[in-house]
């Protein structure tokens, strides 16, 4: 009797736990509960306290709300210049309406992943190897439009999404760094000849500069010399004219055409006997008063004067 109190207690505690079970629901934050009634959806739980009809309704879906980051294996792309890659990314979404994602689709994440993969090879063929490594952001945006359109009857909003890893093959590695290392050959040969073109425009700037100084120079410096000889030969031709001005008011004075031509011949006499004195042959006139002619020739313009010649004439005896 004590065993059939005890069996039957039990079971009844079995019930009891049982309709508690699924009469009492307690929804987490950021879960969603699907409640279906009689095998018909019925209504969505949010999060709380929530109770149900045993045996009539249950939870047959429980979705997160919160955003979720699927990897997306990687694929085999051929891009518009005909290159093999290997591209993978990570898809991030979430759920905004737990009906259609319950509903709307077996599986949206396997779904998404694949859509986004087909998305992918298909923007990958439309640009070159060169565009796919600078342009990562347009194919981030693109394929979140692509599969944000086709997944809004899924009830999920992609929010982005990311390439991941672009790999290329062997050969194709081996002619990016050819490339690469010619370009950077370019680059330095381009910066040395730009290099040594400065360094000729400078040496040549500083010739031409050096050029134009030197003839500044020169041409002062003719500049001053012709200054000097103008100066020297104004000071000379007015020495001249003062003493040729004196000589002539002297000339003017009594007995002055007598000192005059005395001084001349004087001057002459002298002169004849350094060349007699310099020369190795002596070659002496005929007439020897060709001397006493000089000397009558130029006292006798004193003559004129008033002067008489009688000195000359003397010396003639």
């Amino acid at each position: 009797m004590l065993m059939m109190e005890i069996i039957l207690s039990v079971a009844v505690a079995a019930v009891t736990a049982l309709l508690f079970r699924n009469t009492v629901r307690i929804v987490p934050e950021q879960q969603a509960f699907i409640v279906e009634r009689l095998g018909k959806y019925d209504r969505t739980l949010g999060a709380g306290f929530h109770l149900l009809i045993p045996f009539v309704e249950r939870i047959a879906y429980r979705q997160s709300l919160k955003e979720e980051a699927m990897h997306v294996q990687p694929q085999t792309c051929v891009t518009a210049d005909n290159v093999q890659l290997n591209v993978d990314g990570i898809l991030y979404l979430r759920v905004v309406d737990p009906e259609k994602a319950s509903y709307g689709i077996d599986d949206y994440r396997y779904a998404s992943t694949q859509l986004a993969q087909t998305t992918m090879r298909s923007e990958m063929g439309r640009i070159d190897l060169d565009r796919s490594f600078s342009e990562r952001d347009e194919i981030n945006d693109a394929i979140v439009r692509a599969v944000d359109e086709a997944s809004d009857p899924w009830g999920i909003k992609v929010t982005r999404y990311e390439v991941r890893d672009i790999s290329p093959p062997d050969s194709v590695l081996q002619a990016m760094e050819q490339q690469m290392r010619a370009e950077r050959e370019k680059r330095a040969a381009v910066l040395q000849s730009e290099g040594e073109r400065a360094a000729r425009i400078n040496v040549s700037k500083g010739q031409r500069e050096e050029a134009i100084n030197l003839s500044k120079g020169e041409r002062q410096r003719r500049i001053n010399e012709a200054a000097g000889r103008a100066r020297a030969i104004e000071a000379t031709a007015t020495a001249t004219a003062d003493g040729i001005r004196q000589v002539a008011q002297v000339i003017r004075q009594r007995g002055g055409d007598t000192a005059f031509a005395l001084r001349i011949a004087d001057q002459y006499v002298a002169q004849f006997g350094r060349i007699l004195e310099g020369a190795n042959v002596s070659v002496m006139p005929l007439e020897v008063a060709q001397v006493r002619s000089i000397l009558q020739t130029v006292l006798g313009r004193s003559s004129s004067t008033g002067e008489p010649p009688t000195a000359a004439a003397d010396g003639e005896s």
